[in-house]
């Protein structure tokens, strides 16, 4: 019996075709997998914690205890942060008429100086009506539908999505209940000749993303006290919360900084006006945090968690907002990490090698 051999091209263009499909289907299922991404990432990251609850019981249980802990915890900080949030909105109003009057004797006047432009006047009690008349002189109505079209498809959009958004929790239970079995199955499809290496690799890139969430979450905790810290002393009401918050949000590089920096210099505004000497005491207080994260905690903290030098983390910060913009930036130091644990692996295997110990010679080399 002759067997017919598969043209070379034909089966490279087959390979490639089946690429394309699944890559086309990957990219119209991405509202459907992102979840499960999500729900995977919060199973990794509570894993531990579910792990050490379940020697003492069951391990359903241990989930159900954490997921109640978290939710516990997060309506204890609304409970506590709602009162004080509306106490500064209260004072936020009765600092509006000072910065209504800011407006329209410094803004106003500026603008009708230096540029064509005329700002309507604004006041408290007429504000509504300035803007809607404002936006009717101003704006044609084909605008203003064009505008509330997008609101509505936005809204349609945020309702379809806020399903899958309710099946995180549910997915991350599944995962998490399931786990031990699931890493059981995956280990045992390894190739036999590979697997121990593929284990061993695995664990070593668990150790180092562990190590870099609990360096990164001290990361967070220190900013957020220097922050807060500063704010206090200036004399900042809301000094506490918006330092914590920008502690938080310095999981993403910059974001935190951001955040923080707009949120304090808006009550400074509110609470003192416009003092200069607060207003540069707050943007002091700002610039100090941000060298203490970029100069010291990161490079210190987190690079000695991960193995990386300070050089390597503020490379892999600036590489990856170059190459994906913020998502590269969230995912900057993370995929260091498991590139570094790889290359750790690769030099190590390099230095077995016959090449590198000189046990060979090239062809070249030993022809006369």
């Amino acid at each position: 019996m002759i067997h017919q051999q598969i043209d070379p091209f034909f089966r490279r263009l087959f390979f490639v075709a089946v690429l394309i499909v699944a890559l086309v289907l990957l990219h119209l299922m991405m509202p459907v997998i992102i979840p499960f991404v999500i729900a995977f990432v919060l199973a990794y990251l509570f894993n531990p914690l579910v792990k050490r609850l379940s020697k003492y019981i069951k391990r359903w249980i241990a989930i159900i205890v954490v997921y109640a802990t978290i939710t516990l915890s997060m309506v204890l900080l609304l409970w506590w942060l709602v009162p004080t949030l509306w106490h500064q909105l209260q004072a936020a109003w009765e600092y509006l008429p000072k910065i209504l009057n800011w407006y329209n004797e410094v803004v106003r006047e500026w603008f009708a100086n230096n540029s064509r432009m005329r700002l309507p006047e604004l006041e408290v009690r007429g504000l509504s009506e300035t803007l809607v008349d404002y936006m009717q002189t101003h704006y044609k109505f084909a605008d203003a539908s064009s505008l509330m079209s997008q609101i509505v498809a936005s809204s349609m959009r945020f309702i379809n999505n806020a399903g899958l958004i309710v099946l995180v929790p549910i997915l991350t239970f599944y995962f998490l209940f399931n786990w031990d079995e699931r890493l059981h199955t995956w280990k045992q499809a390894l190739p036999a000749a590979y697997a121990q290496k593929i284990t061993r690799i695995a664990k070593d890139s668990d150790h180092a993303l562990m190590a870099f969430i609990k360096g990164q979450l001290l990361v967070m905790v220190l900013l957020g006290a220097i922050y807060a810290v500063q704010l206090q002393l200036i004399g900042l009401e809301l000094g506490l919360i918006i330092g914590m918050v920008a502690g938080i949000a310095s999981f993403v590089p910059y974001l935190g900084f951001g955040i923080g920096f707009v949120a304090a210099i808006i009550a400074a505004l509110f609470q003192f006006g416009f003092d200069w000497k607060y207003l540069l005491l707050v943007t002091g207080a700002f610039l100090v945090g941000q060298a203490a994260e970029g100069y010291v905690l990161q490079p210190l903290l987190l690079g000695d968690k991960i193995g990386l030098s300070p050089l390597w983390v503020i490379f892999a910060v600036l590489a990856g907002a170059s190459l994906l913009g913020f998502v590269g930036m969230l995912i900057a130091l993370p995929v260091a990490a498991v590139l570094n644990v790889l290359f750790h692996h690769l030099y190590d295997y390099y230095l077995s090698t016959d090449f590198y110990k000189g046990r060979k010679q090239f062809d070249l080399f030993e022809k006369k």
